[in-house]
């Protein structure tokens, strides 16, 4: 496609390449998916800052994955913020989106409304999961949390578990635009040195951390509300920020909300309770109900249509006299 198409970037992932550094990396901007994410939660703000850096880095580092992989980001603490989790899917050979969902576990009596955050997490790892789909064995990637924010995790996750220099320059917040409400948008940029071939003498080996050195110092020049736009478009912004480099774009790629759970998963997940499990479970209405932790869904189920291990399912259903 043309640098100058005009094209709706918001939930947008646009890959891109610099040809004079050998440098590879995506352009993201995340409004209403960021949104629908954030929605019906209720999070403190300190919580959804988080929340909006760990869906950017996920949408941009999980367009690289294939075709109906997943990629989920867990970053987990012994602080307040207990756990952050993300997934992105995919898009399928159907041809329908890249999809991406999150959520947060926190105590709300130890959070600090007015602290930014990250240092909440306290002790704890940061780690990337890829499902390759059935029958292949899940690959993981964990690295102790470091720095001043997740991204500064992201780098180091790559530089440690991948041996690639990745940089990344990220935006968000709630912002208004013009006749709309205020609401969450984000962007970033992210840069990552493409393997270098074996048998790279010296002299290519500095060239190469000359050009990485120049492409870092070309993108610290970036503000934040370019990365956000929406008056900048990511073309824009590339031809901005690195038109001596030669970027070369590839086909963007959208990303919406989108959770993959059901009434089947969650009756697959209260399979390996046993009926005495599930009646300590079962509502005084007579009823087993589960909420999806990533969208709010609300299943109500009958435990006598529930499927236990080693005894009768309607043995699950509590006697009048246990309710």
């Amino acid at each position: 496609m043309s640098i100058g198409g005009q094209i709706a970037w918001d939930d947008t992932v646009l890959p891109f390449q610099l040809d004079r550094s050998d440098v590879r990396g995506r352009v993201v901007r995340l409004d209403t998916a960021l949104e629908r994410v954030l929605a019906g939660h209720g999070y403190p703000p300190v919580i959804e800052a988080l929340i909006a850096e760990a869906a950017l880095l996920t949408s941009i580092i999980g367009q690289a994955v294939k075709l109906r992989w997943r990629l989920s980001l867990q970053i987990r603490g012994d602080g307040p913020i207990r756990l952050i989790a993300t997934d992105y899917y995919a898009p399928d050979q159907e041809g329908a989106p890249a999809r991406i969902r999150a959520y947060a576990s926190f105590d709300k009596e130890r959070l600090a409304l007015d602290d930014p955050g990250y240092g909440q997490i306290g002790k704890g790892y940061f780690a990337i999961l890829i499902d390759q789909g059935p029958d292949m064995t899940p690959y993981q990637g964990i690295t102790p949390l470091t720095g001043r924010s997740l991204s500064d995790c992201a780098e180091a996750y790559f530089e440690q578990s991948e041996q690639l220099p990745t940089r990344f320059a990220l935006s968000f917040g709630r912002a208004t635009l013009p006749g709309q409400p205020a609401r969450w948008r984000a962007g970033g940029v992210m840069l990552q040195h493409m393997p270098q071939a074996s048998g790279t003498s010296a002299r290519e080996a500095a060239q190469i951390t000359e050009d990485w050195s120049r492409a870092n110092i070309l993108l610290d020049t970036v503000e934040e509300m370019e990365l956000i736009g929406p008056t900048v478009q990511p073309p824009d912004l590339l031809l901005r920020l690195f038109h001596e480099e030669e970027p070369r774009i590839f086909d963007p790629q959208p990303v919406h909300f989108g959770c993959s759970c059901s009434e089947d998963k969650v009756r697959q997940s209260l399979s390996i309770y046993s009926a005495k499990d599930i009646a300590t479970m079962t509502t005084p209405e007579g009823t087993v109900t589960a909420d999806c932790q990533f969208c709010g869904a609300h299943y109500v189920m009958d435990p006598a249509t529930l499927g236990f291990e080693g005894t009768d399912a309607a043995a699950a259903a509590p006697r009048d006299d246990e309710q």
